[in-house]
């Protein structure tokens, strides 16, 4: 994992010789059990390396990021970008939220190898979002290109408490995305978009916004799924 040392220092994420083990043994991990459930369509170590390692930990690079946040990822698949950053920034209490057993499974797995005391729930993240245990919980979420940002917004700003951050990483033709949730941002609590541009070696554009909460967001949000999908705010 000597590349990815080299290439997150690009972006003034220093690694050490420890963390770089930590991602072989991930990457070790995505692809056996990649044999068995459909974790990802990348499969080559270089990819992995810049596409779901580098990519997740642009994140440090967007945002300066306090000691000991609470911070939730949500529908983080096979833990992109949370376990990455859990690895580069130990200190942080991490929360993974899938709605599939089988990556929950993994994942519950995985943290227990690289000696993460990750927080794993299966659940639907909209359901979860009502819950008095995590709502407005968390200093941090994010979201990894699961959804449009409209959708991603209603989903995951009913997580942070005032003065949270909503990250959602993004591909280089998002604007459009963005300018379409500003209303619905406004309605949930969220302040202004801010956005950070990155460039991949080899993949190339990378956007992420970065919403602070700045106000509770209403209880009636986020809505049923079909809901949000049928009608976005």
């Amino acid at each position: 994992m000597c590349d990815l040392i080299e290439l997150a220092g690009r972006h003034r994420v220093l690694l050490t010789a420890q963390m770089a083990e930590q991602f072989a043994c991930y990457q070790r991990m995505l692809l056996s059990w990649n044999e068995k459930m459909n974790l990802t369509a990348i499969t080559r170590p270089d990819e992995i390396v810049e596409k779901h390692f580098l990519d997740s930990l642009l994140l440090l690079a967007a945002k300066e990021i306090p000691t000991g946040v609470r911070w939730v990822d949500v529908g983080t698949g096979a833990g992109f970008p949370g376990i990455p950053l859990k690895i580069a920034r130990p200190d942080i209490r991490l929360t993974l939220l899938d709605s599939l057993q089988k990556r929950t499974t993994f994942l519950t797995e995985l943290s227990r190898e690289l000696g993460q005391d990750n927080e794993v729930i299966h659940g639907r993240a909209e359901e979860l979002a009502h819950d008095s245990a995590y709502r407005e919980a968390f200093d941090y979420a994010s979201a990894r290109a699961v959804a449009a940002l409209p959708l991603l917004c209603e989903v995951c700003l009913p997580y942070l408490r005032e003065g949270g951050v909503f990250c959602a990483m993004k591909g280089p033709d998002s604007q459009t995305e963005a300018e379409a949730a500003k209303a619905g941002v406004a309605l949930l609590g969220g302040g202004e978009i801010k956005q950070s541009s990155f460039q991949l070696p080899v993949s190339g554009g990378r956007m992420i916004y970065l919403i602070e909460k700045s106000s509770q967001t209403p209880l009636k949000y986020p809505r049923k799924f079909n809901q949000m999908t049928k009608k976005p705010l």
